[in-house]
């Protein structure tokens, strides 16, 4: 059985593998996924056994995925009777059965636009409280709330990677991605109507935008994405529409001061050798059209609708299997 909470013991914290996943990434802190040790969100399970009953992970540390990311039993993993976490939906499903693993069944109802900190329990119960001036806090993208007495997964996260996830793995299902509800800022609109196709961009500003890409180009660490769609524009003046190109721009200063360089880089960078069909999604911007110096006549301008990504917590690259058809 697959699911996407777990409890960490050394966190002291229900984590889902979304927050797991950025933790494994950021350079600013120590975690590793395979060193930790997790146990089944339920409390009153949990209670019933001793540390040593753990739980796996399952794409923590895979930079690209495609199958969704979550915990799962191990051969030794016991449960209470009555545990939701030790039955599987599906009887004599083998885990990591492609059936389980390809969709996300938990939507986060909010992407939160901050961060959290978490403080490492002390290795001996005895030892005092730690603090943040002897043991640097353990800081995810996460809940502004703590998880502790809940046995399901979050409703509120701020790793961007995990509503992405919701609406690439229930493409396939408009009628739910049209009910479930997403709050970001101030605006508040179902999965399917948030996450906006770039060739649309100009519906409404604030929304989700991606789009399959053309190209990546690198300029020595700094980046532009070009999507494979254009945007169909009037200017004032013109006497129709005429196709725009777009792309986002992401500066080196931006990548270079990212918690999670390393790990973008090897994404990115093999992004730009890859033979497979992959897609951006941001938040943050909205392209908008601007006028670029012409590389045959550097006096001469065209117009591109483009944009520089801001915060690379609000960006992903990735396969998405059959999103181009729906």
């Amino acid at each position: 059985m697959k699911f996407d909470t777990a409890y960490c013991i050394s966190l002291d914290e229900k984590l889902s593998i979304y927050d797991v996943r950025d933790l494994n990434f950021d350079e600013t802190l120590v975690f590793d996924s395979a060193k930790e040790s997790f146990q089944c969100p339920n409390d009153d399970c949990r209670a019933a056994f001793d540390t040593a009953n753990q739980l796996g992970t399952f794409n923590a540390k895979n930079v690209n995925y495609i199958r969704t990311p979550h915990f799962k039993n191990l051969p030794s993993t016991l449960h209470i009777e009555g545990c939701p976490y030790g039955i599987s939906k599906s009887p004599g499903s083998i885990e990591g059965a492609a059936v389980e693993d390809d969709r996300e069944e938990h939507f986060p109802s909010e992407l939160l636009l901050t961060r959290r900190e978490y403080l490492r329990r002390p290795a001996n119960p005895t030892a005092a409280p730690q603090t943040p001036g002897n043991n640097p806090p353990v800081t995810p993208a996460s809940l502004q709330t703590p998880h502790a007495g809940r046995d399901t997964t979050p409703d509120k996260t701020s790793v961007f990677a995990h509503p992405v996830e919701c609406f690439v793995s229930n493409i396939d299902d408009k009628e739910l991605l049209k009910r479930m509800p997403l709050k970001i800022g101030e605006h508040t609109a179902s999965y399917a109507s948030f996450f906006k196709k770039i060739e649309y961009l100009l519906d409404n500003k604030g929304l989700i935008y991606w789009g399959k890409i053309k190209e990546i180009k690198d300029y020595t660490q700094s980046f532009r994405i070009d999507f494979e769609h254009k945007v169909w524009f009037k200017e004032e003046g013109e006497a129709k529409k005429k196709p725009y190109s777009v792309n986002v721009y992401l500066s080196k200063k931006l990548v270079d001061n990212y918690r999670k360089r390393k790990a973008f880089l090897e994404e990115i960078k093999g992004a730009i050798d890859s033979q497979r069909e992959l897609y951006c999604f941001f938040y943050g911007v909205t392209p908008t059209l601007k006028q670029v110096p012409s590389k045959k006549n550097p006096e001469a301008t065209f117009g591109v609708f483009s944009a520089n990504i801001e915060n690379l917590d609000h960006f992903v690259i990735r396969e998405a299997p059959g999103l181009e058809a729906k």
